[in-house]
C-alpha cells in the first residue's frame, strides 16, 4: 500500500483544473480539484487496520493537546522523510498501522495528512476543504492576489450502512486535492464555506505545536515549538516527501490581507446530529464548524497590527508602548515578556540554523541526482514560473528553496547590525559584558561557522566537503536546475567541475540564470518561460545584475575598525 505517493502528489502544492469551472462566477479559474478520480471512502468495507470509527462528536481540549504533543515529538525526532517520521519511534501510533505502510505529504498537505493521521488514530471527526476558488480573476490559485473562497468540502463520515471510512482513501484524496489554495483567503472570508483555518492571536499559548504557518509564496510549514525565548520552530516537507525544520523569520512574507500570510490554527468539526451504533462509534450526521466569535485565539492582528493604520501595511505593532518590526513583536508577544537578547548565542543559533538549512539542500540535490534529472536533456525554455509550476521542475529543482535560504543568510547579517545598533544605543534588550562587540562577534560567527562543513555529492560519487564561509560566498553561484550537474548546483569552479558532465548547452543556461540566481524575492506572478536568448538578453523579470551584500565578517571588520578609530580619537582628545 501506498498512501499520497508520486503519482497523487508529484508537486509542491500542486493543483490541477478541473470540470466544475461552469458552476463558478464569471471572471473565476477552474476550482482546486482533482486530477484524478476521488477514491470514495466508504464505497466497500474497510480492512480493518483502515478503519475509521468516529468515536468522538468532537475534539477536546485534551485530544488538541495530544495533537500537539504528536507534532512536536515528530519535530524532536530529527526524522528526514515524512515516510520516515510516520513510520519511525516518535509516531507513538505506527504500530496499529497495516504492514507495508508509507506515507507522502509535500508541503500544503503535511498539516491535513499528519491531522488526518492523528484523528484517524483517535477516532475523531475531520472534515476538509477539497474546493476552492479565485476571488476575482487568477491564473493560478496558489497566487491569487484577492485571496480564495471555498466551494467544496468533504466529511468523513460512517454511513448508515456501516462501512466505516477507508483511512488510506481519505489520505490518498487528501495528497490528491490539497494546495497552499487553501490557505489563501482573508481573515474574514467574504463568501463561500468555512475554511479548515483560521488566523490566531500572536501571544502565549496561541501559537503552538500544531499551528500551521502560511507564506503566501506558496509553502507551509507546522509548529513544532516554542521556547521561553519566543523562538517558534517548525518542520515542513518539500515535494520530494523530505522533512526539513527551522526557525520563523523573514523567510515566511508578510503580504495584504486577502492573501493570508501567516499563522493559522485549526477551525474545530463538529459531528451533530448522528446516531451510536452497537459499538459505540457514531453514524451519519454532519459536520458543523465553530464560528469566530467562538474560538477564543481568533485574531486578525498579525494582518493590521495591534494598531491600525490608514492601510493593511500601515499598522504598527506594539509590545508595551514600544513599536518594533514584526518579527521583533512576534518573538516578543509569543514569548509573553520582553526579550534579553545575548547577541554571541544568537548569532551562534543563526549560524547553526543556516547550517542545517545547507545540509537540508545537500539532501534535496541528491534526491534529484539518484531520480536521474541532471542526466536528461537541459529544456529549451524554463518553466511559465519558477517558482510555482508542476511536474519535474516543481518537485526537483530548488529555486524557492534556495530564495528562503537567501532570505535567512540576509536576515542574519541584518540581525547582527541590529546588535551591534542596539548595544550603540545602550538598549535594555541585550546582554553582553566585554567591550568590543564587532570583534566578540566575528569570534561567535567563526565559531560556529567552524563546526559546520556540508557535504555534497559530485558527479562521479565522490563526497565533498564544503566550509559555511565557502557557502556563503558561493550562495548567489548555487544552480537551482536540477537538469545541471551537482557541481553546479553547488557553485563549484575551476578544477572542481572537471567532474561535471554537462555539455556546452547546459554550461550556457546556468550562465544565463545568474541575474534568476542573484535575486532573493519569488515573484510568482511574472512570466519567466524564458529561452535561453531572452535570457542573455536580460529580458524583464529575468532577475538582478548585482546579488546583494551577505557578508557578515567584512561588516563586522569594518565595525571593529571604527570601533578602534573611536577609541584611539579618544586617547588623542
Amino acid at each position: 500500500m501506498r498512501i499520497g505517493g508520486y503519482a497523487i502528489a508529484v508537486a509542491l502544492c500542486l493543483w490541477v483544473g478541473g470540470a466544475l469551472a461552469e458552476s463558478l462566477p464569471a471572471g473565476t479559474m477552474s476550482p482546486v480539484v482533482s486530477g484524478l478520480d476521488m477514491l470514495d471512502p466508504n464505497a466497500a468495507p474497510a480492512p480493518a487496520g483502515l478503519q475509521w470509527r468516529i468515536l468522538k462528536p468532537e475534539w477536546s481540549a485534551s485530544d488538541e493537546r495530544a495533537y500537539g504533543e504528536f507534532i512536536r515529538a515528530i519535530g524532536l525526532s530529527g526524522c528526514r522523510t515524512v515516510d520516515e517520521c510516520l513510520r519511525g519511534p516518535a509516531n507513538i501510533y505506527r504500530a496499529s498501522d497495516p504492514a507495508g505502510s508509507s506515507f507522502f505529504a509535500d508541503c500544503a498537505d503535511l498539516p491535513y495528512v499528519l491531522r488526518a493521521y492523528f484523528a484517524w488514530k483517535n477516532g475523531l471527526p475531520f472534515s476538509y476543504v477539497s474546493g476552492v476558488a479565485a476571488i476575482g480573476e487568477s491564473n493560478d490559485l496558489r497566487y491569487s492576489r484577492y485571496g480564495n473562497y471555498v466551494f467544496q468540502r468533504t466529511d468523513i463520515l460512517t454511513p448508515s450502512d456501516g462501512h466505516w471510512p477507508n483511512a488510506r482513501y481519505v489520505l490518498t484524496n487528501i495528497s490528491n486535492m490539497i494546495s497552499s489554495a487553501m490557505y489563501r483567503f482573508a481573515p474574514k472570508p467574504r463568501e463561500g464555506d468555512f475554511f479548515d483555518f483560521y488566523p490566531v492571536k500572536i501571544a502565549p499559548g496561541a501559537i503552538r505545536a500544531g499551528t500551521n504557518i502560511y507564506d503566501p509564496n506558496g509553502h507551509v510549514a507546522v509548529v513544532y515549538d516554542v521556547d521561553d525565548e519566543g523562538r517558534i520552530r517548525f518542520i515542513d516537507s518539500h515535494p520530494d516527501n523530505t522533512l526539513t525544520r527551522g526557525s520563523y523569520g523573514r523567510r515566511f512574507v508578510r503580504a495584504s490581507p486577502p492573501m493570508g500570510a501567516g499563522f493559522k490554527n485549526w477551525r474545530p468539526p463538529k459531528l451533530i446530529g448522528a446516531s451510536r451504533a452497537s459499538d459505540g462509534s457514531y453514524v451519519g450526521g454532519h459536520m458543523v464548524a465553530a464560528m469566530d466569535g467562538q474560538l477564543p485565539d481568533w485574531s486578525d492582528e498579525q494582518f493590521y497590527g495591534t494598531e491600525r493604520g490608514a492601510s493593511w501595511s500601515a499598522g504598527r505593532f506594539v509590545y508595551k508602548g514600544e513599536t518594533l518590526d514584526y518579527y521583533d513583536y512576534v518573538r516578543r508577544a509569543v514569548a509573553g515578556h520582553d526579550i534579553i537578547y545575548d547577541p554571541l548565542a544568537e548569532t551562534r543559533g543563526m549560524v547553526k540554523g543556516l547550517c542545517d538549512d545547507l545540509h537540508y539542500r545537500a539532501m534535496a540535490i541528491d534526491v534529484a541526482v539518484q531520480a536521474g534529472i541532471n542526466s536528461q536533456p537541459q529544456p529549451s525554455r524554463l518553466p511559465e514560473n519558477i517558482y510555482g509550476t508542476s511536474g519535474d521542475w516543481e518537485t526537483y529543482s530548488t529555486p524557492s528553496r534556495d530564495a528562503r535560504l537567501k532570505v535567512s543568510f540576509q536576515e542574519l547579517k541584518d540581525q547582527i547590525a541590529k546588535f551591534l545598533a542596539m548595544r550603540k544605543a545602550g538598549s535594555k534588550n541585550i546582554t553582553y559584558g566585554g567591550a568590543y562587540l564587532a570583534r566578540d562577534l566575528s569570534a561567535a560567527y567563526r565559531e560556529a561557522a567552524g563546526a559546520c562543513t556540508v557535504v555534497w555529492t559530485a558527479s562521479d560519487g565522490s563526497r565533498r566537503q564544503m566550509s559555511f564561509e565557502e557557502a556563503r560566498k558561493r550562495l548567489f553561484d548555487f544552480s537551482f536546475d536540477p537538469y545541471q550537474c551537482p557541481e553546479r548546483r553547488w557553485g563549484a569552479q575551476g578544477a572542481e567541475l572537471a567532474t561535471c558532465r554537462d555539455d556546452s548547452v547546459k554550461r550556457s543556461w546556468y550562465e544565463a540564470e545568474r541575474r534568476l540566481r542573484n535575486q532573493s524575492e519569488r515573484t510568482y506572478d511574472a512570466k519567466m518561460g524564458f529561452s535561453l536568448e531572452e535570457l542573455r538578453a536580460a529580458v524583464p523579470a529575468s532577475g538582478r545584475d548585482a546579488a546583494p551584500d551577505v557578508d557578515v565578517l567584512s561588516m563586522l571588520g569594518k565595525a571593529a575598525d571604527e570601533k578602534s578609530a573611536s577609541a584611539i580619537d579618544g586617547l588623542r582628545r
